[in-house]
């Protein structure tokens, strides 16, 4: 006997629905529309002039670059994190679990104020890498270090919870049966987590590109030299260059959307892998 499933009335089904459409439209397609509209309102060889000019170019590449080394790098420690939390019981487990979702819960301005107050020039630890020709605040290594700490817990948080699920069975397994801990990882660990890693990865590239705040922080607004693109439509839009602004800023919408298509493809692929 099949259970009975409550049904609102027809009224209320239309009125929720509308609001849901209502509220998408308004809060998400309106203004990727304006963003659109705005980046080509003087025509297509206004927007390619716009994103090609020095300054652009220089942006979009350090915004290339920047996320280049986070992601990977990003993506180990998520491996490894997921691999440590998920995998194993150790005293001060919950103490790290929390500590992975702290750059959740930080500002971005927060944590790069800390990196400038750890790493800049005036401070101990600054003060000696500068003497040694090493910058790290107002220069590359500072945004990446922000956008590594603002984009660290996507990966991980990602990886943890499956690996925690799926127990250890498998693994012991394999090493009763000869395997080492490479082979282990390689063939059973890394397969049974792959499309958590790689839905964690495209949420981290997505945030990496998209970063503001952390790297607004440490990176001193030198334009051409360490404005990212998100910087860069700042720049921008606070000299009134809005054409300008809206073409730099409709690249980022592209990455996001980019980012959105490849989570639907990979939950696609997720579900019809599924036993």
């Amino acid at each position: 006997m099949r259970p009975l499933r409550p049904r609102e009335p027809r009224a209320v089904r239309v009125a929720l629905v509308s609001l849901a459409l209502a509220s998408v439209a308004l809060l998400v397609l309106v203004p990727l529309a304006a963003v659109f509209f705005e980046a080509f309102r003087e025509g297509a060889g206004a927007w390619l002039a716009a994103v090609t000019e020095p300054d652009a170019r220089h942006a979009l590449r350090l915004t290339l670059l920047v996320a280049a080394i986070a992601v990977p790098l990003n993506a180990f420690f998520g491996l490894a994190a997921g691999w440590a939390l998920g995998k194993f019981r150790f005293p001060g487990r919950d103490l790290v679990l929390t500590l992975v979702d702290l750059p959740f819960a930080v500002s971005p301005v927060v944590a790069g104020l800390v990196f400038v107050l750890i790493l800049g020039r005036a401070t101990p630890l600054g003060g000696w890498l500068a003497d040694r020709g090493i910058e790290v605040v107002f220069a590359v290594p500072g945004i990446v270090l922000a956008t590594l700490f603002v984009t660290f817990p996507f990966v991980a948080r990602e990886v943890v919870p499956l690996m925690q699920s799926q127990g250890t069975d498998e693994e012991e397994a394999a090493r009763v049966l000869g395997a080492g801990f490479l082979t282990t990882f390689l063939r059973v660990t890394l397969p049974n987590v792959k499309w958590a890693l790689l839905y964690g990865v495209v949420l981290c590239t997505a945030r990496a590109v998209g970063e503001f705040g952390a790297v607004s922080v440490v990176s001193g607004h030198v334009r051409g030299k360490t404005n990212t693109l998100p910087l860069h439509v700042e720049a921008l839009y606070n000299e009134y260059a809005f054409q300008g602004a809206f073409a730099a800023a409709s690249l980022l919408t592209l990455v996001a959307l980019a980012a959105m298509a490849a989570k639907a493809a990979l939950s696609r692929r997720a579900r019809e892998e599924a036993p």
